[in-house]
C-alpha cells in the first residue's frame, strides 16, 4: 500500500498552551491503542506533547486521561477500527500541570487519610494468612486490584467539583481493610468514611464503576458502608 492510502486518524489535543498545536493526524495500524496514539504524535510531529505512562500494560496506573469524555487508561483503551477522530483530555477534577498531565496531589490526600494499609494488632507477629475460601475473603476479593490510577476520581461527580468528599478509590480501599479480621484500625477508618465527607457524600452517579479499568466496582462498597455489612 501506497504510504498515502495509509488510513489516517485524526487527533485533538486539549492543550494547557492556547497557542500549541492542538489537531494532529497519525497513521493507523491494528491493533493500537490510545497510548500509541500519542506516541505517533510525540514521535513524528510534536514532541512538545506532556502525556504520562510507564508500564504499558494496564498495571501502574499513571497513563489516565479521557477519550472522547471518557476516564480510561491510554495503554489499554484499544482505537476502533471504525474510530476517525479522538478528543484527548486531561483526568477530570485534578489540576493541570500540562497538557494531559495532572496533578494527583487531592486523589493521593484522600487515599492517604483512610490508612489504606494493613494495620496489625499489636501482639500480631505477622498478619495470618486469610483463607481464600473463606466468606472473608470473598467479600473483598473483588476490590482488591486497584491500581489506584484515579479513573474513578475523574469520573465522580461529586470528587472533582471542589466539594469535600473522600473519593470512590478511597472509599473502595477502606471497605476491603474494614472487612479484614486481621486489621486493628477498622473503628477508625469507620468514623472517617461515615462522617460529613465520607459515604453519604456519594450520589450514587456510578461514574465510578463504570470506568474502573479492573473491573472494579466502588459503588459497591461505598453502599456496603452505608448499610455496615459486607456485600454478599
Amino acid at each position: 500500500m501506497d504510504a498515502s492510502d495509509t488510513p489516517r486518524l485524526r487527533v485533538r489535543i486539549r492543550r494547557s498552551d492556547p497557542g500549541a498545536p492542538s489537531t494532529f493526524e497519525v497513521s493507523r495500524f491494528e491493533p493500537m491503542t490510545v497510548l500509541d496514539v500519542l506516541m505517533a504524535v510525540h514521535r513524528e510531529q510534536d514532541a512538545s506533547v506532556a502525556f504520562r505512562f510507564s508500564c504499558r500494560v494496564a498495571m501502574c496506573g499513571t497513563c489516565t486521561i479521557r477519550v472522547n469524555g471518557r476516564s480510561v487508561l491510554a495503554c489499554q483503551s484499544v482505537v476502533d477500527a471504525q474510530t476517525t477522530e479522538l478528543y484527548l483530555e486531561p483526568a477530570a477534577g485534578l489540576p493541570v500541570v500540562r497538557d494531559l498531565v495532572v496533578d494527583m496531589t487531592p486523589f493521593w490526600d484522600e487515599w492517604a487519610r483512610v490508612k489504606p494499609y494493613l494495620v496489625p494488632a499489636a501482639e500480631m507477629l505477622e498478619p495470618a494468612v486469610v483463607d481464600p475460601e473463606s466468606p472473608e475473603r470473598r467479600a473483598i476479593d473483588d476490590s482488591l486490584d486497584c491500581i489506584q490510577c484515579g479513573a474513578c476520581f475523574s469520573s465522580c461527580g461529586i470528587a472533582g467539583l471542589d466539594r469535600h468528599f473522600i473519593g470512590p478509590a478511597a472509599l473502595n480501599r477502606a471497605m476491603v481493610l474494614i472487612s479484614d479480621s486481621r486489621d486493628e484500625a477498622a473503628e477508625e477508618r469507620l468514623a472517617i468514611v461515615t462522617g460529613a465527607d465520607g459515604v453519604d457524600r456519594c450520589h450514587n452517579i456510578f461514574g465510578c464503576t463504570n470506568v474502573c479499568p479492573k473491573g472494579l466496582d466502588p459503588a459497591r462498597a461505598i453502599r456496603a458502608m452505608r448499610t455496615g455489612r459486607s456485600w454478599s
